[in-house]
């Protein structure tokens, strides 16, 4: 049958990203303990295209993208995944991207009461033809803050917010990505206390106290953040956000920085 999408286009524009968006799969994301968690993924896959094709073909990238629904995957099953894309489409670029639901066990701090919290979770892989494969680890988790000046200034009480980070990481090459669960626990020690989706009497009240005791601006997380993420083995790049959801203004605290990590 003859192929349009093959035909040659005279318009002379190469075409950076084109593929398929919004794409939802099941997929397994190997875990800390070495097991591995089923989610629903929503996709974006893409690879670049030539100006002399008129377009590239769409059914290729479910193609390549089911076999390895059913597999656990990180950091290397999504270079192979690109590798394949580069070779049954003839590109010379590639670009995935997979956002997902994590859940993580979560233990109430007195009660001991048992549940999980969400993380909205994303890995993100580009390769080009000849140049190394870049990984990014992107991760959202919610925290609660307190106000240190709110604190300081009433007879009693202080207001709070829940709040959330974000970070995307890359990683040096020859270095693993960090777990999702350990770069969780990391950010969520420079909150004001985390957030535990179970609590009973208890607990409301050691998070209360805690949240009190622990007081901090948005931009005290995100420099508390910075120090911590410079601390992590083989970290290239980081970029993170605060975003405290006022409880007394009609608007948001935010806070972001980024930057490459230079070791000495």
């Amino acid at each position: 049958m003859q192929d349009i999408q093959m035909s040659r286009d005279r318009r002379g524009i190469d075409i950076q990203r084109v593929g398929i968006n919004d794409v939802y799969l099941p997929f397994l994301i190997k875990t800390k303990g070495g097991s591995f968690q089923q989610v629903t993924a929503r996709i974006r896959f893409t690879v670049s295209l030539p100006q002399e094709f008129k377009g590239t073909h769409m059914s290729r990238f479910l193609g390549i993208l089911n076999p390895w629904s059913e597999r656990p995957v990180a950091e290397p099953e999504m270079e192979s995944i690109l590798d394949e894309a580069l070779k049954k489409l003839d590109a010379k670029s590639a670009e995935l991207s997979i956002r997902f639901k994590y859940f993580i066990p979560r233990v109430a701090p007195v009660s001991g009461q048992k549940s999980v919290l969400d993380i909205d979770c994303a890995f993100i892989g580009k390769k080009k033809v000849g140049e190394p494969f870049s990984f990014e680890l992107g991760v959202n988790v919610p925290y609660t803050s307190l106000c240190p000046c709110s604190k300081a200034i009433s007879a009693y009480g202080a207001h709070n917010q829940r709040s959330v980070m974000r970070a995307r990481v890359r990683f040096n090459e020859g270095y693993e990505c960090i777990y999702i669960e350990d770069l969780v626990a990391l950010m969520e020690g420079e909150a004001s206390c985390p957030i535990y989706p179970l609590l009973k009497r208890e607990d409301e009240k050691y998070v209360t106290e805690r949240a009190y005791d622990n007081p901090k601006f948005v931009e005290d997380v995100l420099r508390d953040l910075v120090l911590a993420f410079r601390g992590i083995d083989g970290i290239a790049w980081f970029a993170i956000e605060c975003e405290n959801y006022e409880s007394i203004h009609n608007h948001n605290a935010f806070a972001s920085h980024e930057e490459f990590v230079i070791r000495k």
